[in-house]
């Protein structure tokens, strides 16, 4: 979509206090009628924590991880105490974002591996050695409770990662667990449901025998670590009285999952995006989803004043390759899996960063129908650029405005993945594969690039509008017209009119059919206010898009 900007813009766009004039009201949104919260209209951002901000720099070396590494393969600082600055500097609130989705906090790995790309180390949280622990290079229990804390002061959930499916790999410093908790050979060939489930991801990465019933004893390696830092009486207890609760045997997956639902207990986190999902038996994740909010219920019982909403605990799964089109099925070369029954509200949707092909109107009506006929109830998060997909939407950032527009208008949850709202660099001199997607938040960049801040603000707009409404997520679509391109949403009568394409300044757009003759309206995006008369709204405005909302 081409940027409309006469003169005026530009100078508001650039200038923070006319930004600030610009998106006057976006906070409160005076004389609007507060929407409540609904998972499905989300708009969430996913950070990793060692890329995004480094808010304490005495943490940064940790466990003898001081190797010189590959290219963007080793720690870089980001912690919990930079996520909570900027948090209270509103940036996420000025963002629109109402839930953050952080990498895996658990302990990683000590020692280093070489993937074929050079040295690297567990910075992405992926390769979990301690689940029961939070990594000391971002942070502690306290910082993490303080940032689940002021988060939902603004209105933000916080969204951990789970992964149940594997371990870290062995290193020189890091032994593999047992041989009845996880197995290191076949590697995953693909060609069946138990080809993708019975398998290691990739050599040396240790996969959980997720299918197991058997009992089976604690890995020594952790009870030597809880040994040392005094306490594996409590962490025997607790795992007791939950075996004993659930009545489950003591097999891998099930000590895990009361590890990861721990963190629900203890912090009130409000959901869960989990890993590797078809690289495990679907039942795992029916099971895992019952305890998380059971877990959820007894954080909410004991912590009544902290209870942001009536939402149950929510779970955001990856299945590699799913989307949109598939629906409520996965297809596995020979069986059929609706994740969906099993546990999950919504699953990762790998499409969107596909469909530059397409118009706004083609997508949006693609989505629109699959979510409000196929899906029951459920939904799928949508983005366009992502820690491990090599294809992103826009990997030169060259549309990254266009990008922005796509992802925060389509119907779905949105997903911003750190950086988006700043154009930071996807290809990386130096660096190899996913390293290139993983480089540290551009924030000097944003302070100082005119057309940073221009993109900012446009994400910024967008997903204020998108946070005050879940009708652009969540609502039902009808299209008025399709040049420009002009259409409705309606969620539990939350209603919005957004346009895209205009070409000029005067816009006249019809709304007869939803709003009656007075009604006040205002373009968020503008921050223009009209009234209905003859059944339409007129707009004088040097922006392409309108993003209209009722006043009280």
């Amino acid at each position: 979509m081409k940027k409309i900007i006469f003169s005026l813009g530009i100078t508001c766009l650039f200038l923070s206090s006319c930004s600030k004039t610009t998106l006057q009201g976006t906070q409160e949104n005076k004389g609007l009628e507060k929407q409540s919260f609904t998972w499905n209209g989300a708009n969430i951002y996913f950070l990793l924590t060692d890329r995004f901000n480094n808010g304490d720099k005495t943490n940064d070396v940790n466990y003898g991880r001081t190797k010189k590494t590959a290219k963007l393969r080793g720690f870089e600082g980001g912690d919990f105490r930079g996520i909570i600055n900027k948090i209270q500097d509103n940036y996420f609130s000025d963002l629109g974002i109402n839930a953050i989705w952080m990498n895996p906090i658990v302990e990683q790995i000590h020692g280093d591996v070489n993937e074929g790309q050079g040295t690297t180390y567990g910075f992405h949280g992926y390769w979990t050695k301690d689940w029961t622990a939070i990594d000391k290079n971002w942070g502690t229990e306290n910082e993490l409770q303080e940032l689940i804390s002021k988060a939902h002061a603004k209105g933000i959930r916080i969204m951990l990662d789970a992964v149940i499916n594997h371990t870290g790999p062995a290193t020189d410093v890091d032994t593999v667990f047992p041989s009845d908790w996880v197995r290191l050979s076949p590697q995953c060939t693909y060609q069946s449901y138990k080809t993708t489930i019975e398998c290691t991801l990739v050599e040396n990465l240790p996969d959980i025998l997720t299918e197991s019933e058997n009992d089976v004893m604690l890995p020594p390696q952790l009870i030597e670590k809880w040994k040392k830092e005094g306490r594996l009486e409590k962490e025997v207890g607790e795992l007791n009285l939950f075996f004993a609760k659930y009545n489950f045997p003591k097999a891998p997956k099930y000590y895990i999952i009361k590890w990861l639902s721990d963190y629900i207990r203890k912090y009130g986190i409000d959901g869960y995006r989990v890993d590797t999902v078809k690289h495990t038996e679907e039942e795992v994740w029916k099971k895992f989803a019952e305890i998380c909010q059971d877990a959820f219920t007894e954080y909410k019982t004991n912590n009544p004043t902290k209870v942001l909403d009536n939402n149950k605990f929510f779970l955001i799964g990856e299945v590699y390759n799913y989307t949109i089109n598939d629906a409520q099925e996965f297809q596995f070369p020979d069986k059929k899996v609706n994740y969906h029954n099993n546990g999950f509200d919504a699953l990762i949707n790998f499409d969107l960063r596909s469909t530059q092909k397409e118009t706004f109107q083609k997508v949006f009506n693609r989505y629109n129908n699959v979510l409000q006929n196929e899906m029951g109830g459920k939904t799928v998060m949508n983005y366009i650029t992502s820690h491990d997909d090599g294809s992103p939407f826009d990997k030169t950032r060259e549309n990254a405005w266009d990008a922005g527009t796509r992802l925060l208008l389509t119907p779905g949850i949105s997903q911003v993945y750190y950086g988006d709202e700043s154009a930071r660099p996807l290809e990386i001199e130096g660096a190899e594969g996913d390293a290139n997607l993983r480089s540290f938040m551009n924030w000097d960049g944003i302070k100082s690039d005119k057309d940073k801040k221009a993109l900012l603000l446009h994400f910024q707009k967008l997903g204020q509008f998108r946070r005050n409404h879940p009708a652009v997520g969540a609502g039902k679509q009808k299209d008025l017209q399709d040049e420009p391109y002009i259409f409705y949403r309606n969620y539990n009568n939350d209603e919005v009119i957004i346009a895209l394409g205009y070409s000029n300044e005067q816009k006249k757009i019809k709304v007869a059919d939803f709003w009656k003759e007075g009604t006040k309206v205002k373009d968020f995006y503008s921050g223009t206010v009209s009234t209905v008369k003859d059944g339409f709204v007129l707009l004088n405005t040097n922006f392409d898009i309108v993003l209209l909302e009722k006043i009280k």
